[in-house]
């Protein structure tokens, strides 16, 4: 294993927040949001062991993937923008994860897919937590409804997600995640981006989703 210092100190603030919290730094998921980077700027990390990387966009991933997995079969992709139901067969045959399953037609849309691909990657639904018409997510008095539509369809359906609102302190947000994900038995929470995932890991992010920290700023 290869070092790589950006990793190393973001892993290092994870496990000083998890024992803040009373956890382990292992019940954390370090996400390594790949999205605009190149393979080249990827592989340093795939090389000092991470697995887990998020992409945005699905006909970007596939272009990249493919050959970084042929060198790292057991990388792990989590697909955390919006999705189009018509690229729903696609996110299904790549990722891992789908962290923005945000309404019932992709719900469909995924399900179908599911099962013509024989795979079941884990679903993550994304609440608009901070009640933003510029952000994707359900409302959060939708949530039910969709979490019904989502169990009936037989989706894997292991956590929630969110982007709180930006420039406003995020800890009121991610509890309010945290709550609605005990309501509904769920244990998954992805949540936390480069400026915040230390408070969400206190407040019980089980996936945080680092890109800057790590790559620096996208061209």
């Amino acid at each position: 294993m290869t070092e790589h210092s950006d990793l190393a100190a973001i892993e290092a603030r994870i496990a000083t927040a998890a024992a803040l919290a009373g956890r382990k730094p292992d019940e954390v998921t370090l996400i390594a949001v790949s999205k605009t980077h190149a393979a080249d700027r990827i592989e340093p990390l795939l090389a000092a062991g991470h697995r887990d990387f998020g992409e945005n966009r699905v006909a970007e991933a596939q272009d990249k993937w493919p050959a970084l997995r042929a060198r790292y079969p057991d990388a792990r992709i989590h697909l955390i923008g919006q999705l189009q139901s018509n690229k729903a067969a696609d996110a299904v045959a790549l990722a891992d994860a789908i962290h923005a399953v945000d309404r019932p037609s992709l719900v469909g849309a995924l399900a179908k897919a599911m099962d013509t691909e024989d795979r079941r990657p884990s679903c993550f639904i994304q609440v608009n937590i901070g009640d933003e018409a510029q952000k994707g997510g359900c409302a959060i008095a939708d949530l039910p409804a969709l979490l019904a539509a989502a169990r009936t369809a037989d989706l894997p359906v292991v956590g929630l997600m969110c982007l709180p609102p930006a420039d406003i302190e995020p800890a009121p947000y991610f509890a309010l995640l945290a709550k609605l994900a005990r309501d509904a038995g769920l244990a998954g929470l992805s949540m936390g981006m480069s400026a915040d995932f230390e408070t969400a890991v206190t407040i019980g992010a089980t996936h945080v989703r680092v890109g800057s920290a790590l790559f620096g700023d996208r061209g």
